[in-house]
């Protein structure tokens, strides 16, 4: 059973609609009940999608929108030429004293509205003819490739340590994130030169020994392996 509340020239109404069989509905409209043929019409809502496509449009050919039951069209709510989303209401027709929706169940243009404000249908009459953009639809729904991931940056190849030199090496792989002295700095034992993200901590890298900076062999942003030679000093 369905309940329905609306408002006719300001009365409110209360209705309740309840399938049978045969097309046969019992309607009771504020306390009144009615018993009501429909022939060869299911149950009805107060909204009416479209008729599945047919074959034809699901390649995106012209689709009509037939009534699916009689009643007067109280509300048209598109033109020709309109575009049109699927939910989107085309008209209003009154039956049973119950105003239904007619909705589209796609995108679309409307080709031609073949029906008037006031006019009366029965079922089946073509109330308006549509182009179907199913091709359009699919295309927005096909996923499109996820870009590639930036390719780390590797670290350079270390150069040679020049004889005599003492080199700071990374203590455990990871990324380069700052790098806190230059060529010429003079550090001391504890000092630290650079910071390296490993294991998703931010690490202090140090000297073992003082001396001067004489070259920086990483980068921010490059990722070393453990024993990688980072910094040399004098």
């Amino acid at each position: 059973m369905k309940e329905f509340k609306f408002k006719i020239g300001g009365q409110d109404y209360a209705a309740t609609v309840e399938d049978l069989k045969d097309g046969q509905m019992k309607v009771t409209v504020n306390g009144q009940t009615y018993q009501v043929e429909v022939p060869q019409t299911k149950a009805q809502g107060p909204r009416v999608a479209m008729a599945p496509a047919a074959p034809e449009a699901q390649k995106g050919g012209t689709k009509n929108v037939n009534s699916e039951l009689p009643g007067t069209v109280t509300k048209i709510n598109v033109a020709d030429g309109q575009r049109v989303k699927r939910g989107d209401v085309l008209l209003i027709i009154e039956a049973m004293k119950m105003a239904n929706e007619i909705v589209s169940e796609v995108d679309g243009t409307v080709q031609r509205v073949a029906v008037t404000q006031g006019q009366s249908v029965n079922q089946g009459d073509l109330l308006v003819e549509m182009v179907a953009d199913f091709e359009a639809a699919k295309a927005e729904v096909t996923p499109k490739p996820a870009p590639a991931a930036p390719a780390p940056v590797a670290a350079p190849a270390p150069a040679p340590a020049a004889a005599g030199a003492k080199t700071v090496t990374a203590p455990l792989p990871g990324t380069i994130t700052k790098v806190t002295v230059k060529v010429g700095d003079t550090v001391n034992a504890g000092d630290t030169v650079l910071l390296m993200e490993a294991m998703k901590m931010e690490n202090n890298i140090t000297a073992e020994f003082g001396g001067t900076v004489k070259a920086i062999l990483v980068e921010t942003g490059n990722q070393v392996q453990s024993g990688q030679a980072l910094v040399e000093l004098d």
